[in-house]
């Protein structure tokens, strides 16, 4: 990447040079394209493997959402996973998108629904969210994308957060817990790597 090229920017500066790799998602291996100026784009990202190891499976039908999608590893399990479920995989970054596209279309996963977070219509509301949420895009921007998204799970509906510890894990779940008050319940159900996976359950 280039010194202002991020994985959180709509248009990445650097080349589009697709490559592929072979990742382990919902217990099988895999072929995906990938590519730089994305999240992550050479592994299976740590974080990312870690929420996948303590998610519990997803709802078999109704509406996911990967928040923060990149080339589309959760995504694509939660479609794995659910293959009846519409999943919707949220970026900003439009190479991210595609990737995550032509994945889902190269695995047969006619769920997906790659887009903008402006492209979800308002309506829908989500029976599950799996996100690596983007920690680096600053607390202001973080907390206000995961208050549009976490007050759009359907009741007992659960959406799953992986985040760093050192990245302020624990203070996102004190703000969490303060944020969304009696409108859900937030706990921490993994200490992996360095990593925290919280839960949200909507109540």
């Amino acid at each position: 990447m280039t010194g202002t090229d991020h994985y959180f920017t709509a248009e990445p500066a650097s080349p589009d040079e697709r490559r592929t790799r072979t990742v382990h998602l919902a217990g099988r291996d895999v072929d995906v394209e990938t590519a730089g100026g994305v999240f992550s784009p050479d592994h299976l990202d740590g974080g990312t493997e870690v929420l996948l190891r303590h998610v519990p499976d997803p709802p078999q039908d109704g509406d996911l959402l990967d928040l923060g999608c990149g080339w589309g590893p959760v995504a694509l399990s939660l479609a794995l996973h659910a293959p009846a479920a519409r999943v919707w995989a949220v970026d900003v970054n439009d190479r991210a998108l595609d990737l995550t596209r032509r994945n889902a279309e190269a695995l047969g996963l006619t769920g997906v629904r790659a887009g903008r977070p402006e492209d979800v219509p308002d309506d829908v509301r989500f029976a599950a969210i799996w996100s690596n949420p983007p920690i680096r895009v600053g607390k202001e921007a973080l907390h206000a994308m995961l208050r549009q998204w976490l007050r759009r799970l359907v009741p007992g509906g659960a959406a799953y957060l992986v985040v760093a510890k050192n990245l302020g894990s624990d203070s996102l779940l004190r703000w969490l817990a303060t944020e969304l008050g009696d409108a859900a319940d937030v706990d921490r159900v993994a200490t992996d790597r360095g990593f925290r996976v919280l839960r949200v359950t909507a109540r």
